[in-house]
């Protein structure tokens, strides 16, 4: 109690609390700690857990204090039912997607089933391979305009097509897309592209449709020796293994009815489409890299325009030169090739959106299914009967093509899944043995004897 003069007449009396309030012999508190006795022990709860002997205790950690001292609050019913909803959301988000793939690898591969037979179709009335290829590519003009209605629809930013067109076109660089990149980007992208449709509809003229289809998947296989080889990427033995099973297959369609005459000629030209579209990719990965799905539909639209301006002059020359002839504008199947032109642009778009809104594994596999789609509308339709060794070879293809899917990693998660499995069984049986030799203790020490358990 202190006075302190409020006047120069009158005196004041204030009083002011105790800042000491520990008693003598005991530890004084810190500000923000809990209170600790002499003893060490924080309160009443921690007395009676070190008492007890309670398993795992650590003096002045009770079970409603962090090691921080402060206080923990126990786990709400809103936070579980939080916790809840987003796991549940989560899973729910993941069957969408497995769905949505399994949906999108049916799409992919009736779309591809579906433009190989009618490329079949058309050729009994119109056999120009390069007038069909040159029509089908100019169709991926539509690509970015089909890209954007989307993009309005599912986003709620708006930009005119001018502008997205412009953001998208910096896949050619910073600058965007001038006319010497558009040249020089496209050009060699472009004649891959057309190279690949080509050769592919050359070989359906040799073969059925069915063996295009298996000899096209073993693409995966130069893929992968074109990005070891160029790219530098990681050397696995399960793919080279891939790979050799895909040479053997090609070698094995190629035997089948001799190296002679057109099935040796229709077996070259899918190798060689399967070639060009390797190709393809791995230079797109090397100049291009990880493009998302706009620069893709830009880049594709582009290639359209390439296609329309300067490869026009080719189907000219071959009809001018009666390498590929036809009639009068109006005697051509328009119905046919715009199907086919249409079939092959949904392929197309499928396979770029697939990998976006699934699992790009489930495109590759609806890819493969192509061969047996095909395989069953060559039997029931065109009544094809197919050889032992064709069929060996087809299997072969499409195992290797399998054994291409296979993860990186895939080696370590085996081993270290069959691990699990091997270390789950010890671990029950120990603890069969700890549940036995607990009953025994209890009872020994009832009867007021100790038994230790042999291990």
């Amino acid at each position: 109690m202190t006075s302190v003069p409020e006047s120069e007449d009158q005196p004041c009396i204030r009083l002011e609390p105790l800042k000491n309030t520990h008693l003598p012999g005991t530890a004084a508190p810190t500000d923000g700690s809990p209170k600790v006795t002499a003893n060490g022990v924080h309160d009443i709860e921690d007395r009676i857990l070190r008492i007890t002997g309670y398993y795992g205790y650590n003096p002045g950690y009770s079970s409603h204090r962090r090691e921080d001292g402060s206080e923990s609050h126990a786990e709400t019913p809103g936070s579980e039912t939080s916790r809840d909803s987003w796991s549940y959301q989560s899973c729910t988000n993941a069957a969408l997607k497995v769905l949505g793939g399994l949906l999108m690898v049916l799409c992919v591969s009736s779309s591809w089933v579906g433009t190989t037979q009618v490329v079949k179709l058309t050729f009994q009335s119109f056999s120009c391979p390069f007038f069909i290829s040159w029509f089908s590519s100019n169709w991926n003009i539509l690509f970015f305009p089909i890209y954007y209605s989307g993009h309005v629809v599912t986003t709620r930013e708006k930009q005119t097509p001018i502008q997205k067109f412009r953001e998208c076109s910096k896949l050619f660089g910073e600058d965007g897309m001038t006319l010497k990149l558009f040249v020089k980007r496209t050009a060699p992208f472009s004649i891959l592209w057309t190279l690949t449709n080509y050769l592919y509809l050359l070989a359906l003229k040799k073969l059925t449709a069915t063996d295009v289809s298996a000899l096209y998947c073993c693409h995966k296989a130069f893929v992968f020796l074109l990005s070891w080889i160029v790219l530098k990427d990681r050397f696995m033995g399960v793919r080279i293994v891939a790979a050799i099973m895909a040479i053997t297959g090609i070698v094995m369609m190629a035997y089948a009815d001799g190296f002679h005459g057109d099935s040796f000629v229709g077996v070259a030209l899918a190798v060689g489409s399967a070639s060009t579209s390797a190709l393809y990719k791995v230079l797109f990965k090397m100049f291009l890299g990880s493009a998302n799905l706009g620069e893709v539909a830009h880049f594709l639209s582009t290639m359209g325009f390439f296609n329309l301006i300067f490869i026009s002059c080719v189907p000219l020359i071959l009809y001018f030169t009666k390498v590929e002839h036809w009639g009068s504008l109006s005697s051509l199947p328009w119905g046919y090739m715009c199907g086919l032109a249409g079939l092959w642009l949904v392929f197309n778009i499928l396979v770029h959106v697939g990998v976006v809104l699934t699992y790009p594994i489930l495109i590759s596999i609806g890819t493969l299914l192509s061969v047996p789609g095909n395989a069953a509308v060559d039997v029931l339709k065109h009544e094809v009967i197919f050889s032992v060794v064709r069929l060996t070879a087809t299997c072969i293809i499409c195992l290797g093509f399998l054994l291409l899917l296979l993860p990186e990693e895939w080696d370590s998660v085996t081993l270290r899944f069959l691990a699990t499995i091997a270390d789950k069984k010890p671990e029950d049986h120990g603890e069969e043995l700890t549940e036995s030799s607990i009953h025994t203790r209890s009872r020994s020490r009832a009867n007021g004897t100790v038994s230790i358990p042999l291990a």
